[in-house]
């Protein structure tokens, strides 16, 4: 098989840190040429500057975008993404474009690709969650060519869709590639960061979109609930989706100075996973409260509607309205969750292995551009 290049592309702290697996077994195979085109969340001084945690990775190809962090409608920072990654593609001429979930950033490289003629593979299509972001995920996976799924309940959405069965690849989250071999130990992920609780809970609370009118009232209500809590908390910011200023100044008004709140714009995927084991419960909106959380377990309190359709109340997950009465029932009732492993959905430590594995199949790369609509 003549070297392929794979260009990968990362927009958030999130998505990388379900790809990092991936781009690590690529890069070490002589068959794989890795290029990573850096951009979103990645590039903004407020979240951190997360690309320095790409580049301290050692990876031989990294293209850095242009800060675009001003702009807050999310139509324009696509179209701003489009016409960068667009560019770079097309002096790079790679032969596959690889990218993850539902973030525009990822929407934006799937119809570079789609328009272009470049083999597009989605990581982790196929799921539903029940906002704007499920409809963004779906449209990635409808412009890409190739699909590496997390379970077999993803890869039968995608048969739905029209999607082709020969295009659809289990390989569970790569993430938990990172979780199972994960080695650092909690002391040094609290000096690290300067952490002195003995007992915490992680909270992260990101926009909905579709619910913006009422996101104030929402974020009010989820402040006053943790600060009444009396609990201690890390804190991460929410990503940057519409809405998000209105939930930092709220992290500002609320958390900043309450000894029980740690803040954080930005973790490193490994010391979060130390912290999420860890912690006594997740709470907010974040997938990792549906996904992560469970191979540990930790209790998870999942706030509002953003992951409204990820899951259903179980032993180890509350599902609650983003208001204050219903978070602090809740956060009384945690404690009394019984905990059991459930490891079966999302992967075995192996998907990277998978990937690779896949990738070097020479019939692969041998697929039309051109898809067809399967109908069922």
């Amino acid at each position: 098989m003549n070297k392929k290049k794979l260009l990968f592309l990362s927009g958030t702290r999130a998505d990388f840190g379900k790809m990092k697996s991936l781009i690590a077994l690529c890069e070490a195979n002589e068959n794989l040429e890795v290029f990573i085109f850096v951009t979103g969340m990645h590039m903004s001084e407020k979240y951190g500057n997360t690309f320095e945690e790409i580049r301290k990775e050692g990876y031989k190809n990294i293209f850095l975008s242009k800060n675009h962090d001003a702009l807050h409608h999310m139509d324009l920072m696509l179209a701003k993404t489009i016409e960068e990654f667009s560019s770079y593609a097309r002096e790079l001429a790679p032969d596959m474009i690889v990218v993850h979930g539902d973030r525009l950033e990822a929407l934006a490289g799937a119809m570079v690709g789609a328009f272009n003629n470049i083999l597009v593979a989605h990581i982790e299509g196929g799921e539903i969650s029940g906002t704007i972001d499920e409809s963004v995920r779906h449209a990635i996976s409808k412009l890409a060519h190739l699909h590496f799924v997390a379970n077999e309940e993803a890869k039968k959405r995608l048969v739905q869709m029209g999607e082709e069965m020969a295009s659809i690849f289990v390989i569970g989250s790569p993430d938990f590639d990172i979780i199972v071999k994960n080695k650092t130990n909690l002391e040094f992920v609290k000096n690290y960061y300067g952490i002195t609780f003995e007992r915490y809970a992680l909270s992260l609370f990101h926009p909905v979109t579709t619910e913006y009118e009422t996101l104030q009232e929402q974020s009010k209500a989820y402040c006053e609930a943790l600060v009444a809590s009396k609990k201690n908390y890390v804190v991460i910011y929410p990503n940057n989706d519409l809405g998000t200023d209105l939930l930092l100044a709220d992290i500002e008004y609320y958390f900043r100075g309450n000894p029980h709140f740690k803040i954080f714009p930005s973790l490193r995927f490994e010391y979060f996973s130390v912290l999420l084991k860890h912690a006594e419960f997740i709470i907010g909106n974040s997938s990792a409260g549906v996904r992560e959380a469970i191979f540990y377990p930790t209790l998870a309190i999942n706030v509002g509607n953003r992951q409204r359709n990820r899951t259903r109340d179980t032993p180890w997950i509350q599902n609650v309205p983003a208001t204050q009465e219903a978070i602090l029932g809740a956060l009384q009732k945690s404690k009394a969750l019984a905990k059991e492993p459930n490891r079966s959905l999302y992967g075995d430590g192996k998907s990277s292995e998978r990937f690779v594995s896949i990738l070097l199949q020479e019939r692969l790369w041998s697929r039309a551009i051109q898809k067809q609509f399967v109908d069922a």
